[in-house]
């Protein structure tokens, strides 16, 4: 299936000139969006719960700052960048009852949209962009004069333009110079849901662990268990991110490639692809999505000992004190 990627000649920053654009939350995403659109000359508003110990911080950035409903009430467009757990609850006390018919109401991420947490009225628009990247590097990239690639979708158009809107927002935080790909919010969610829990945050730290643990237990120095497990690491993903695997192997010795196509395929075997099968299918029918919603409706318990698990192995204490000794990282 071929995508839709625009660039800077399909979008157009008029479209948002004339609007108020409030976005809710001041955190990773949030910052980068509302300082990214202000710097495009827009007229930007955060909103903030007014305890909030992002506000100053927001202010002293230049941005106006209100609490969520008046800033909602103010707002054409609302782009709500707060965490998945809270959404539904300040859409339903504080957006929803403000929110003005013909409004375009944005999100980063489809999770809240897509398991139907937030079903917005039929008189709204509801869009999607959502930046590949971390909230500090759409910042900096802009600021640089570049920007990251992102996603749009549209998944409501009231008013005829959402689509026009999703792209002006896009060139208004710097992703059309990077290239911005159209998708929709079911494709986003369900691949975002499935790359961080089965590749990029728990496949991957799984990996490390193992790995880290098989040495150690071998009687190999934490040390060296460390560098070779996950401080190596970076190094090979920068590689995958600068040319894929092709890169990445003809960078790496004959040996490493070698021991790494041959054993790799048995380590990674079809028994672990079965199991990523049932990851994404728990994606696809809401069941994880239920389970994350459960689990913040009862205090975050499994969370909060997976946390201290994950926080107590061993890696993470021989980690922090080699992180100690690197002088490069303090500067970080």
């Amino acid at each position: 299936m071929s995508m839709n990627v625009y660039y800077e000649q399909d979008a157009d920053l008029a479209v948002l000139q004339s609007k108020n654009i409030a976005v809710l939350g001041y955190g990773s995403q949030g910052h980068a969006h509302a300082l990214n659109l202000k710097d495009s000359g827009m007229n930007v508003c955060v909103g903030l719960r007014t305890d909030s110990s992002s506000c100053a911080k927001a202010r002293e950035a230049g941005l106006r700052v209100e609490n969520v409903a008046d800033a909602v009430k103010w707002a054409d467009i609302v782009m709500v960048l707060l965490p998945d757990q809270t959404q539904k609850s300040v859409y339903d006390n504080e957006i929803a009852p403000n929110l003005k018919k013909g409004a375009t109401l944005a999100f980063g991420h489809g999770f809240n949209i897509h398991y139907k947490q937030i079903v917005p009225s039929a008189d709204v628009n509801v869009i999607m962009i959502a930046p590949k990247s971390p909230g500090h590097l759409v910042r900096r990239t802009y600021t640089e004069g570049n920007g990251v690639p992102c996603l749009i979708a549209v998944h409501q158009d009231a008013t005829g333009d959402a689509k026009k809107i999703a792209l002006a927002w896009a060139k208004g935080i710097g992703g059309t110079k990077a290239g911005v790909i159209e998708t929709n919010f079911k494709d986003e969610t369900e691949t975002d849901l499935f790359g961080e829990q089965a590749v990029l945050c728990g496949g991957s730290a799984e990996l490390i662990k193992c790995g880290f643990e098989t040495l150690t237990e071998a009687g190999y120095p934490p040390e060296l268990a460390y560098f070779e497990c996950m401080h190596e690491l970076k190094l090979i993903v920068d590689l995958y991110y600068e040319g894929g695997l092709s890169r990445m192997n003809y960078s790496v010795s004959d040996t490493a490639e070698y021991g790494g196509m041959t054993r790799g395929p048995r380590l990674i075997t079809s028994t672990v692809k079965a199991e990523m099968k049932k990851i994404l299918e728990e994606v696809q029918d809401g069941r994880f999505a239920k389970e994350f919603i459960d689990e913040c409706n009862g205090g975050y318990k499994n969370l909060n000992s997976l946390r201290d698990s994950n926080g107590n192995h061993p890696i993470e204490k021989v980690g922090a004190k080699l992180r100690g000794m690197m002088s490069w990282l303090k500067k970080k």
